[in-house]
């Protein structure tokens, strides 16, 4: 195991410093699941004393993939209080970034896990991440190239830009059970979705972030 820690630090902490020169990735248990590591941001990157050149540089490459947003903490967390969602079931990670929310569920039973992420780095990391978390994830990089029928669909933190709720409907129609996690929009109202509550949460590592989205939503297609 140490051999893979390693080995996977300096693959994504590379990835990182091709963009961000003081960009490290480290191995990080999540508060919320312990049992659950991932490779993100080092705690310590100076985000308060960037210079202007560097903030560009980290608005040019949003690394999605280097944090645990709150959204994928919770949905882990659900996953692992009400296992019989994935248990037994083909799951699609849609929008994986660090692929938390698919080896969530890989870890609760999942029969296969498809994690897909438009950004080869995503990608990249859900592949390192799931190896450190001794699991199984298959990768893909577009969602017409997710063959069949899912029983369900993981989405988490995907609704930070409006123009991705048309894909509501589109994962409704692919899945027994699409499960929604969300701390930016506040109860959208969609016919095939219903609100399975609140939960409190925080992105890793914290980025102080603003109380209101620290709220996350769980809904249910």
């Amino acid at each position: 195991m140490a051999s893979i820690v390693h080995r996977e630090h300096i693959q994504l902490s590379g990835l990182l410093q091709q963009h961000l020169p003081f960009a490290r990735a480290e191995c990080q248990a999540l508060p919320d699941e312990p049992a659950l590591r991932l490779f993100l941001l080092n705690h310590d990157f100076p985000q308060h004393t960037l210079t202007a050149e560097q903030m560009d540089a980290v608005l040019n490459y949003p690394a999605y993939w280097a944090f645990c947003w709150a959204s994928g903490q919770v949905l882990a967390r659900l996953l692992r209080e009400q296992p019989d969602r994935v248990r037994g079931r083909r799951v699609l990670d849609f929008g994986s970034g660090s692929g938390v929310a698919g080896i969530a569920a890989a870890l609760q039973g999942a029969t296969e896990v498809v994690a897909c992420d438009i950004d080869p780095d995503a990608l990249a990391a859900t592949a390192a991440n799931a190896e450190l978390n001794e699991v199984s994830i298959e990768l893909r990089d577009c969602f017409e190239t997710c063959e069949g029928h899912f029983d369900t669909i993981l989405v988490a933190d995907v609704l930070y830009d409006r123009d991705n709720l048309p894909w509501l409907d589109r994962l409704a129609d692919r899945a027994e059970q699409v499960l929604v996690a969300d701390s930016r929009i506040r109860d959208f109202a969609h016919p095939r979705y219903q609100k399975l509550g609140e939960w409190q949460s925080n992105t890793l590592p914290d980025l102080d972030e603003s109380p209101e989205f620290r709220r996350v939503s769980i809904y249910a297609s």
